[in-house]
């Protein structure tokens, strides 16, 4: 590959060009009106202006991407996460134009983007996976039957597709009632159906994930797990790795598992397999993203490997670079997403950042699509940076964390750091206790 388009944007679509150059592969930039100044855009070897700022008047605009992919004569298209990425019609059409969709294939993509199929799938290839309904619905009526089946309190999700979007946790019948019609328009507004899948909630659980990789001559590997449990909205905030919870006999079945899901579907490139994992270390497929994850920074760290560089080789074609055997963890890694948000209230605080400074140190690493006098714009996700600290421990890396957050600067808008200051202070995380429920457990003042 001589030259890559990024279908993406902001610090993913600079991590991806960071990799491109350095194996010496030019880089196409797509951006909209409202990115025109952003670092991305200036890093790129060409850039395409697609739009204006809403997504489906720029990012989304597959046709526009794909036809300023033919003129430049790209030989792949990196999608990132989010956006296109997991849009099975899109990588269909991109290897139809006889250009390299560097991901799944297309097929896989669809098979694992639909709750229903993917679940039936991992049924049939002895994964566990969580107490649920075997079918979507759109009806209130068998929404309720299926509840009091599995017994409450159980969790809505839009069949479609995944993110936290349009999950819901319901008490009783009341509440189930109440958030019905609401999931369900999500579920239609975000993914095209609106149907609905009832699953039953565990209460404490972790949410853990596998790094796989697989090439397209059956070689399938793990690459260790990432701790995500601690979310807001039913979105993650801070990944680890390792986990701190899990014990290494729990681990290495969750790897097994994991390697036989990706299996199942002949998986290749890279994917992540999710599961949820109760207070005894069962653990159930939740789902698997067929892209490149925003956390994979973490399992960079503790691996010293490049994954955007395995995604992109094995896109040509070429074997895993390493086997199972030769791939080794060192040390431990938290990520912090770093977003621009009141972290009281969680939401969204968009403007121009005037200072947005940190003192460079061991372990430290920051991937950011943002500088000083940068403007957040309301039109995307508010994530001004990714986080990522990493020592020979566990405790070496909260400390460093601790350095690293008294020293960071940003001035102009609200971010989460306060938030972050106070949860490596906390004696639960400290201890690695905690549950996908620590942050609506806990009260932080965050001032």
């Amino acid at each position: 590959m001589k030259k890559i388009l990024i279908a993406n944007r902001g610090e993913i679509a600079l991590r991806i060009m960071d990799t491109c150059h350095q194996m010496g592969i030019e880089t196409v930039a797509v951006f909209s009106d409202a990115d025109s100044d952003m670092p991305f855009v200036k890093k790129a070897t060409y850039a395409f202006n697609i739009g204006e700022p809403a997504v489906n008047k720029s990012y989304l605009r597959a046709e526009v991407i794909l036809e300023i992919a033919k003129n430049e004569g790209v030989d792949g298209i990196h999608p990132g996460y989010g956006f296109l990425s997991e849009n099975a019609a899109f990588a269909r059409a991109v290897n139809e134009a006889g250009i390299t969709f560097i991901g799944p294939d297309s097929e896989t993509i669809e098979l694992m983007g639909d709750k229903i199929v993917s679940r039936k799938t991992m049924m049939d290839a002895g994964v566990p996976v969580v107490p649920g309904s075997e079918e979507g619905t759109s009806t209130l009526e068998e929404a309720i039957r299926l509840a009091e089946s599995m017994g409450y309190p159980v969790m809505l999700k839009a069949s479609g597709g995944g993110g936290g979007i349009g999950m819901v946790r319901c008490e009783n019948e009341q509440a189930l009632a109440k958030s019905f019609g609401s999931t369900k328009a999500r579920a239609k507004a975000y993914f095209g159906s609106e149907e609905v899948f009832v699953e039953k909630y565990i209460n404490n659980a972790r949410h853990v994930e596998v790094q796989v990789f697989g090439d397209q001559y059956g070689n399938i590997v793990h690459l260790f797990e990432r701790d995500c449990s601690i979310q807001r909205r039913h979105q993650k905030v801070v990944e680890e790795s390792p986990s701190p919870f899990l014990s290494n006999s729990a681990k290495q079945k969750m790897y097994e598992t994991a390697i036989r899901a990706a299996e199942a579907v002949n998986y290749k490139n890279a994917g992540t397999i999710e599961f949820i994992v109760d207070e005894q270390e069962n653990f159930y497929f939740l789902e698997m993203n067929t892209r490149l994850q925003v956390e994979h920074p973490v399992t960079e760290q503790i691996t010293g490997l490049d994954l955007v560089k395995w995604q992109i080789l094995v896109a040509r074609g070429e074997k895993l670079p390493l086997a199972q055997t030769e791939i080794q963890k060192k040390g431990h890694a938290i990520e912090f997403r770093l977003y621009a948000e009141d972290p009281r209230s969680f939401l969204p605080s968009p403007g121009k950042m005037e200072e947005f400074q940190w003192k460079e140190f061991q372990g430290v690493r920051v991937d950011s699509g943002y500088a000083s006098s940068s403007t957040v714009t309301p039109y995307y996700d508010p994530m001004i940076a990714k986080c990522i600290i990493y020592g020979d421990t566990r405790k070496e890396t909260i400390e460093r964390a601790d350095h690293f957050f008294k020293d960071l600067i940003i001035t102009g808008i609200k971010t989460n750091a306060p938030l972050f200051k106070e949860i490596i202070k906390d004696s639960d995380f400290i201890n690695g206790n905690y549950s996908t429920s620590f942050l609506t457990n806990k009260t932080f003042i965050a001032n």
